[in-house]
């Protein structure tokens, strides 16, 4: 792992990520309830209503703070925790800063970023809607395990075509999603902008982006097994690989 982050905010910057997980969530946990989304959604050719963001997330970047005291780096053995039966990755890009920012322009936040990493925000899914019903965002679903890449790519060799990413996800090297780093509800100079608002930020500090559409076994339907070996990569960032331990 190349650095311990100062903290971790996770955003969520993707709508298609968001309607699709809720549409995988409601096909896993909720079938009845799929049944109807799914003729709701093919007669009337457009996203359920409660599969889309919240409002406030088309207004300004919404997020949490993760546990940035739990990160491993790739190629850790990894264990379901024992209140899980629905573990699943999801595949990120995170910056990192090195500069301190505080009411910052878009222009000052985006110089502030020093580089990328690839994230796997872990997450426990059948406990993540019930800790998330309190309101006060999610807990244990999320807190005991994020992963990183081992490398630290500059952040000028990223910029210029940080919404063009590819990604991928590979279980067991065959490739089950792809996806990229295009299409965020805001960008990276805006939300870092809105983070900064009234708000110190410090060097050291880790934001993500988020999971990119297709990123996780809620969207792609691949849910991995004891004895699987994930990888996720985001081409010029880097990589994270870890097998699934019974």
């Amino acid at each position: 792992m190349p650095f311990q982050p100062r903290s971790f905010r996770d955003c969520s910057l993707y709508e298609r990520h968001w309607i699709q997980s809720s549409r995988g969530y409601a096909k896993r946990f909720l079938p009845a309830a799929s049944v109807f989304t799914s003729l709701y959604e093919r007669v009337l050719r457009k996203p359920f209503p409660a599969f889309k963001p919240h409002p406030l997330a088309y207004q300004q970047p919404v997020y949490y703070f993760g546990n940035h005291l739990s990160f491993v780096p790739s190629g850790t053995p990894i264990r379901a925790p024992r209140f899980t039966k629905a573990l699943d990755y999801e595949l990120e890009l995170g910056a990192v800063l090195s500069k301190p920012l505080l009411n910052a322009s878009p222009q000052e936040a985006l110089a502030a970023i020093g580089g990328f990493v690839v994230i796997n925000d872990w997450s426990a899914r059948d406990i993540q809607r019930r800790e998330m019903a309190t309101g006060l965002g999610p807990q244990k679903c999320k807190h005991f395990c994020s992963s990183m890449s081992d490398e630290f790519v500059d952040a000028q060799d990223v910029l210029p075509r940080i919404e063009q990413l590819k990604a991928r996800v590979e279980v067991n090297g065959e490739i089950v999603a792809t996806t990229s780093t295009a299409n965020m509800l805001h960008n990276w100079a805006n939300t870092l902008s809105h983070l900064s608002t009234d708000e110190p930020l410090w060097p050291g500090e880790l934001i993500a982006t988020g999971t990119l559409p297709f990123g996780c076994s809620m969207e792609n339907g691949r849910w991995l097994k004891p004895g699987d070996t994930l990888r996720l990569v985001i081409d010029g960032v880097g990589e994270i690989k870890h097998e699934l331990v019974g």
